[in-house]
């Protein structure tokens, strides 16, 4: 895994900060999709991932944005459901995520 990893770090150090903060959000998303959508079935992926990564930890959103080159693992589907049980990332799903298939 660790030569994946190189090839991102090498990107973001590249980057102006505001730039290595939007590739890595952008990255953790492409992770949190997949998992999202295997875990519930008919929510919107999109907004949903949203509110995920609005509510992930620094640590979290690097771990998420490394597994977006190598695949979801195990360890995403965890992060995943530790962020989507916190309170702040259910209000978001409620008010961001959910509503969109009530449409």
């Amino acid at each position: 895994m660790r030569r994946f990893t190189l090839p991102i770090v090498l990107l973001l150090a590249a980057c102006t900060p505001a730039q290595q903060d939007d590739l890595t959000r952008q990255a953790a998303k492409n992770a949190i999709r997949p998992v999202l959508e295997q875990k519930f079935p008919g929510v919107a992926a999109g907004p949903a991932a949203d509110c995920v990564v609005d509510n992930a930890s620094s640590q979290e959103l690097l771990a998420l944005a490394a597994d977006a080159v190598t695949g979801p693992t195990a360890s995403t589907g965890q992060i995943v459901s530790n962020i989507v049980s916190r309170p702040e990332t259910l209000a978001c799903l409620a008010t961001q995520g959910l509503p969109v298939l009530l449409k």
